[in-house]
């Protein structure tokens, strides 16, 4: 079958799974509950399954939230996933790193944390990955809205700002992890950081998880500065980026509706 025709038989779909994505210097990453995809400016295609989390964990607070954080970078950390060794170890290094902050003073603290932020920040956003990433909000739009097909030829072209994008909740993550480190009374320890990291973490993901609920005038009002902040974490793509991404898109819908 077609590029084209695969599209048109995906747009006739009476329901699609909810797809989720990430860009990549190289390429674009597409993600369903099952099934992940990623597809390379080298033109290699690379698919794989997602973890499935303990069906206990689903609907407790707070940890559901970590168990789907956790699931939605998994592709990261994988050996055939979307990484290679050396950036997984730096990825890795950057998650652990603010445990060793609690020995320097205040304002060290900051300035280490900062910097770390800024050197993940250049990991995540180099190269093409502005581009790619507009192309993948695109992408999971198109099947949103019923128009891959005409996406894949350039008659439409949905937009790259997305109310799901992980930028709206880095948006909202930061200013809760900022009031529970000042707020919180735990002591001064290694494990510290640890805690209030993932705490933030957790409640971070009830509020996007309450916010998704809420009805669309609400949904963009509390998401505005994450969406804002998409003009800067986002470039308008070529058609052929928004084709790698769709091609993606295309290796994820094939799966789930195989089964």
């Amino acid at each position: 079958m077609g590029t084209s025709a695969l599209f048109r038989r995906f747009d006739a779909a009476r329901a699609l799974p909810r797809l989720g994505g990430m860009a990549r210097p190289n390429g674009v990453v597409i993600v369903s509950e099952r099934y992940w995809a990623f597809a390379c400016t080298d033109g290699t295609l690379r698919e794989g399954t997602m973890p499935e989390p303990p069906a206990f964990l689903r609907n407790v607070p707070l940890a559901r939230g970590l168990v789907r954080l956790a699931a939605s970078v998994s592709p990261l950390f994988r050996r055939t996933g979307t990484t290679g060794r050396r950036e997984r170890k730096l990825l890795a290094l950057a998650l652990v790193a603010p445990l060793g902050f609690v020995f320097l003073p205040g304002s060290w603290a900051t300035v280490a944390g900062l910097v770390t932020t800024g050197l993940l920040l250049a990991v995540l956003f180099r190269g093409r990955t502005l581009n790619l990433h507009g192309a993948e909000h695109r992408a999971i739009a198109a099947a949103e809205e019923r128009r891959l097909a005409d996406t894949w030829s350039g008659v439409a072209r949905p937009s790259r700002i997305s109310q799901r994008c992980g930028t709206n909740f880095a948006a909202i993550a930061l200013p809760v992890t900022l009031a529970f480190d000042r707020l919180s009374p735990l002591p001064v320890a290694l494990y510290t950081p640890f805690v209030v990291l993932v705490f933030s973490l957790a409640l971070s993901m009830e509020l996007w998880l309450a916010v998704q609920r809420c009805s669309s005038r609400v949904r963009g009002a509390v998401l505005l500065p994450g969406l804002l902040l998409q003009r800067l974490t986002t470039r308008e793509p070529r058609i052929e980026e928004t084709q790698l991404a769709l091609t993606a898109v295309a290796s994820v819908l094939r799966r789930e509706l195989a089964d």
